[in-house]
């Protein structure tokens, strides 16, 4: 504001004697005016903005979505956690030793040297132990009682057997020709049963935390070792291939915070199928701990520190100030 202001008012005597009081002209400002402007303004960007590129807010997903969306899905995939075929099953660290795990390197495995730190056994945890539960229904404690006591090679036999007949008639239970399954039917029509009233869903959540069940890790690995969730995935354009984001709401940080993570899924050696493509988590975590590593030290790297000065941006930013008082660019690396 200068004195020429058309609108300004010269200030009283009596502030101007205040000590550290304003000397120069003053005018009227309506502030309930500008907050209200402003608001407004950014009220209509934030929805506009939106409108073009906000992520829709899908609804999470559960066992019961699964059960009643993709029955036959939810039925093979049960099969599979009992016979150890699932991706759960031979994940290997930290869920179980079925595998080594993804290296670094070759001989750098991180995964294994972690160890298993989180137990999960997809048979006993996901399917026997849920059904175990479950009152009122004597066909499937009949049917769990069965399977336990028998011997670990009679039922992977069992299972096998019946992942083997789904196959044949494309995953649909109410085609498989009779054979000798054991009780593995009779468990996966019962966990369907339990998925589809919503039980499971509760009965999986990890409770030994106390009142705040907060650890879904058993649901999550029952949900991707079938196709559903993948399948739901693709429909909103979220696999590798189709470079897709979504921010889920209350997941924070959310996928779109992890843009550079997930980028190097999307180009090779990482994308084309090679040992580095087999070992892509690890490889990428090393990756992105090297980035971090040389971001955190880009002060103390000669050469990398001294961009700033050979680029100087930063002059054109403050192109008023270095036109007031003339300062000369400086070489000091």
């Amino acid at each position: 504001m200068t004195a020429t202001d058309p609108h300004a008012r010269p200030t009283t005597a009596s502030a101007k004697s205040r000590p550290g009081a304003w000397r120069g002209p003053t005018r009227s400002y309506d502030l309930a005016k500008e907050f209200v402007v402003a608001l407004l303004v950014v009220t209509l960007a934030t929805v506009g903005l939106a409108v073009l590129f906000g992520s829709p807010d899908e609804k999470g997903a559960t066992l019961k979505d699964w059960a009643r969306a993709a029955p036959n899905d939810f039925v093979v995939t049960t099969v599979t956690e009992l016979d150890g075929t699932s991706a759960s099953a031979s994940y290997g660290p930290p869920y179980n030793n079925a595998s080594t795990g993804q290296s670094i390197a070759g001989p750098i495995r991180p995964q294994k040297w972690a160890g298993v730190h989180i137990p999960v056994d997809p048979a006993q945890d996901l399917v026997i132990h849920p059904l175990s539960t479950v009152v009122g229904d004597p066909m499937a404690r009949a049917a769990v009682a069965q399977w336990q006591a028998a011997t670990p090679d009679q039922r992977t036999a069992w299972a096998q057997k019946y992942d083997d007949a789904l196959t044949k008639v494309e995953g649909d239970p109410t085609k498989v020709v009779p054979g000798d399954y054991g009780p593995v039917p009779e468990l996966a029509g019962a966990l369907l049963t339990m998925a589809r009233s919503g039980a499971l869903d509760s009965s999986l959540v990890d409770s030994r935390a106390g009142f705040f069940q907060t650890d879904y890790t058993k649901p999550m690995l029952f949900l991707a070792d079938g196709t559903y969730f993948d399948d739901r995935a693709g429909a909103q354009h979220l696999h590798g291939d189709q470079w897709g984001m979504m921010n889920e709401t209350g997941s924070y940080p959310g996928q779109a915070w992890l843009w550079l993570y997930t980028f190097w899924y999307q180009v090779p050696p990482f994308s084309d199928g090679s040992a580095w493509a087999d070992n892509a988590d690890a490889m990428i975590w090393a990756l992105m701990m090297l980035l971090s590593l040389a971001l955190a030290l880009v002060p103390f790297i000669p050469g990398l520190r001294s961009i700033p000065r050979w680029v100087p941006l930063y002059r054109l930013i403050w192109r008023d100030y270095y036109r007031k008082h003339a300062v000369p660019t400086s070489t000091t690396p």
